[in-house]
């Protein structure tokens, strides 16, 4: 009897896809409350999970799922700086 290993899913709060965690970004708050790219998926804090895609981090901010997420309201800059540091995940993996 073989055992099956279980891959965990995540929805992503920009599309609400479910992928594979691996798949996915973690982006965190930190308990000093730091809003934060979690590339190991293994920082202490309050995750949520987008796709590899600036559309979808478009879409999380247009429907304030990040903020719904993290329980916290986010500033304007630090979309700003996410935004960029997605865009450079983007191109690295291409």
């Amino acid at each position: 009897m073989s055992v099956t290993k279980k891959i965990p899913q995540r929805q992503c709060i920009g599309c609400g896809e479910l992928k594979n965690k691996k798949e996915m970004i973690r982006i965190i708050k930190t308990p000093e409350d730091t809003i934060l790219i979690d590339t190991t998926g293994k920082k202490n804090g309050r995750g949520a999970y987008i796709c590899n895609s600036s559309e979808c981090l478009k879409k999380a901010i247009k429907n304030k799922g990040l903020e719904r997420s993290l329980k916290m309201s986010i500033p304007s800059e630090i979309y700003d700086e996410l935004e960029k540091e997605l865009i450079g995940l983007e191109s690295r993996e291409r």
